[in-house]
């Protein structure tokens, strides 16, 4: 089981003093490490077939999921497919 933190956050991020990118965040609560390492797994099997990774985080059933691309300083349609795979995966755990 999980429990969605928050839906999915819009932000700037600030590389540089003159450069900020544009990424979408969400953070999950899993019922225990084991379920966050298969999400995580999951995602990445996806992430590595679509070739565009995320940044994540993980301490133990926690885990945030940060989506941008630096290629062109934002979101892309990358973005999107893969958080709208992400947003399936998390209905099955």
């Amino acid at each position: 089981m999980c429990t969605c933190v928050m839906s999915w956050l819009m932000f700037m991020r600030f590389c540089t003093e003159s450069r900020s990118v544009l990424s979408k965040r969400r953070h999950f609560l899993l019922s225990a490490t084991k379920m966050a390492f298969g999400f995580m797994s999951r995602v990445a099997l996806q992430a590595e077939k679509m070739n565009h990774h995320p940044e994540w985080f993980n301490v133990y059933n926690k885990v945030q999921v940060t989506l941008t691309t630096h290629d062109c300083g934002g979101l892309s349609k990358k973005d999107i497919r893969l958080a709208k795979f992400i947003d399936k995966v998390i209905l099955t755990m």
